[in-house]
């Protein structure tokens, strides 16, 4: 029985590592373009992994990731300020190593506390979501507000309401579809797999 688990672990791992390569190269896949910005949802799968496998995995796929919009950052950036902040990995690996692991233990809290997948597996959903928004963009102020003029077109003091619009624009919507989409993949399926 333990060697069946094993197996499943690693055939689901596999599983999602396959779609986030996939979100990453396919377009509309995993970044939706607006305008000069990209609507994420690849944290969605990282989110589904963590609930459905625990932190650590969640972490590992969110690596995956992360990995990926590093190495994406030199070779075929997702956006102009790409190759300017996502060649950090503590920007572009970091965050979305913590998705899975906020999400994951998230989970596993709120359903203890409130006896609820659903409202667990959403309340964990938006957490792993806000995790990726406030430490990108907060990393982003932190290490680059100096070179704002730069990067943005910005003076320094505009690019904190810079950042504030793009948690109103992309962070809360990214938030309001993991908070909808994950519990409604992972609830089920997790229910399949047992």
């Amino acid at each position: 029985m333990k060697k069946k688990k094993k197996t499943l672990r690693i055939a689901l791992l596999a599983l999602f590592t396959a779609i986030i390569i996939l979100q990453n190269f396919i377009p509309f896949l995993g970044y939706i373009p607006l305008g000069v910005l990209n609507l994420t949802i690849i944290h969605v799968t990282v989110i589904i992994a963590a609930l459905l496998l625990g932190p650590k995995d969640g972490a590992i796929v969110g690596g995956v990731w992360g990995t990926i919009t590093f190495i994406r950052a030199f070779v075929w950036p997702t956006s102009p300020i790409a190759p300017i902040v996502f060649v950090n990995p503590l920007i572009s690996i970091l965050p979305r190593i913590l998705i899975g692991v906020v999400a994951g233990y998230a989970f596993i809290w709120a359903k203890k506390s409130f006896h609820s997948k659903i409202f667990a597996a959403s309340l964990a959903s938006v957490l792993g979501s806000l995790t990726n928004t406030f430490l990108v963009l907060g990393q982003i102020y932190l290490f680059y507000r100096g070179q704002s003029q730069v990067m943005y077109g910005l003076d320094t003091a505009a690019l904190m309401p810079y950042l504030l619009g793009l948690v109103l624009t992309n962070g809360i919507p990214e938030a309001l579809i993991a908070a909808i989409v994950s519990p409604a993949v992972a609830v089920p399926l997790a229910k399949r797999i047992k």
